[in-house]
C-alpha cells in the first residue's frame, strides 16, 4: 500500500456504520488509530454511535454523516465532505445494507426495489464516490460487505439475493480494475450475526427460511469485524467468517485465478 512507512494513518468512510457489523469495524479501525467518517440513514444512532467512540477513543476525530447512500448526489456530497475534512480514505467499507425476506408471489415490488437500490447502488455509489479521492492519494483499501446468499439461491430471498449477487459482480470487476491504482477490494461473506438488521430481517422471514438458514450459528459483531480487517489487512479479496462461508467461498471460486490471470494477461496487452 501507498500509505505506509511512519505516515499518520488515513481515515475510514464507512456505510452503515452506526450500528452493527458497520459499528464494530468503527471501533477496530478507531483502535488501529483510524479518524473516521461515518454514513447512515438515522441521525440519532450516528450521534449516540459518535459518542460512544469518542469516549473510548478520544484522540479519534469521528465525523457523522446522515444520508441515504441510495441517493448517488446526496451519498457523493457526504463523501466530499468527509474527504474535505479528513483527506482521502485510506479505508472505504460499504456496509449499509437490508434485508426484507418474503415469498416472491407474496412481496410487492417496492421491496425488491428497495433492497437492490440500498444493498448494490448504494455500494456502487459510495465506491463511485471514493474510489477517485483513493487512486489520487496513492491507494487504499475498499471492503464491500456482502452475504452468503451471494452464493446460492435461498428461499425467501428473491428480493435480497439479486442484490449481493450484483455486489459480488461489481466487486469481481473492481478487483481487476482496481488493483493497478494501489486499491486493493475485498469482499466479505458474514454469517448470521447479532445486529439490529437480523433482528428486524427475522419479523418477515418464512418459517422455510428460517430453518434453511439456522445452522450456520450466530455471530457476535466484533467477530466478525475482525475477520473482515484482518483479511482486508492481508489484500485477500475474500472474507468469509467461520467454516460455512468459508466452504462456500471456497466451492464457488474454484475457476477465479484462471480467469483473473487470463484478465491480467488481455490487460497487459490492452492497458489503459
Amino acid at each position: 500500500m501507498a500509505r505506509s512507512g511512519g505516515r499518520s494513518k488515513g481515515a475510514a468512510f464507512i456505510t452503515g456504520g452506526s450500528s452493527g457489523i458497520g459499528l464494530a469495524l468503527a471501533e477496530r479501525l478507531a483502535g488501529e488509530g483510524h479518524d473516521l467518517a461515518l454514513f447512515a440513514r438515522r441521525l440519532e444512532m450516528l450521534e449516540e454511535a459518535r459518542a460512544d467512540l469518542l469516549a473510548r477513543f478520544p484522540d479519534r476525530r469521528v465525523l457523522v454523516f446522515a444520508v441515504d447512500v441510495a441517493n448517488e448526489g446526496s451519498c457523493a456530497a457526504a463523501v466530499q465532505a468527509a474527504s474535505g475534512a479528513l483527506g482521502a480514505p485510506e479505508w472505504a467499507i460499504a456496509n449499509a445494507g437490508i434485508a426484507r425476506p418474503g415469498l416472491f408471489l407474496q412481496q410487492p415490488a417496492s421491496d425488491h426495489l428497495d433492497q437492490m437500490a440500498t444493498n448494490y447502488f448504494g455500494a456502487l455509489h459510495f465506491a463511485r464516490a471514493c474510489a477517485p479521492l483513493m487512486r489520487a492519494a496513492g491507494g487504499g483499501r475498499l471492503v464491500f460487505v456482502s452475504s452468503g446468499a451471494a452464493f446460492f439461491g435461498i428461499h425467501g430471498y428473491s428480493a435480497y439475493a439479486p442484490s449481493k449477487f450484483a455486489l459480488r459482480g461489481l466487486a469481481e470487476v473492481l478487483r481487476v480494475e482496481l488493483q493497478p491504482h494501489g486499491i486493493s477490494v475485498t469482499l466479505a461473506y458474514p454469517p448470521d450475526t447479532d445486529t439490529p438488521q437480523l433482528v428486524a430481517e427475522g419479523k418477515t422471514k418464512p418459517a422455510a427460511t428460517k430453518a434453511i438458514t439456522a445452522g450456520g450459528g450466530l455471530w457476535q459483531p466484533r467477530a466478525v469485524a475482525d475477520h473482515i480487517v484482518g483479511k482486508a489487512k492481508k489484500g485477500r479479496f475474500t472474507a468469509a467468517p467461520g467454516f460455512q462461508m468459508a466452504l462456500l467461498a471456497f466451492a464457488h471460486s474454484l475457476l477465479a485465478p484462471a480467469l483473473r490471470r487470463y484478465q491480467a494477461a488481455i490487460v497487459r496487452k490492452h492497458p489503459g
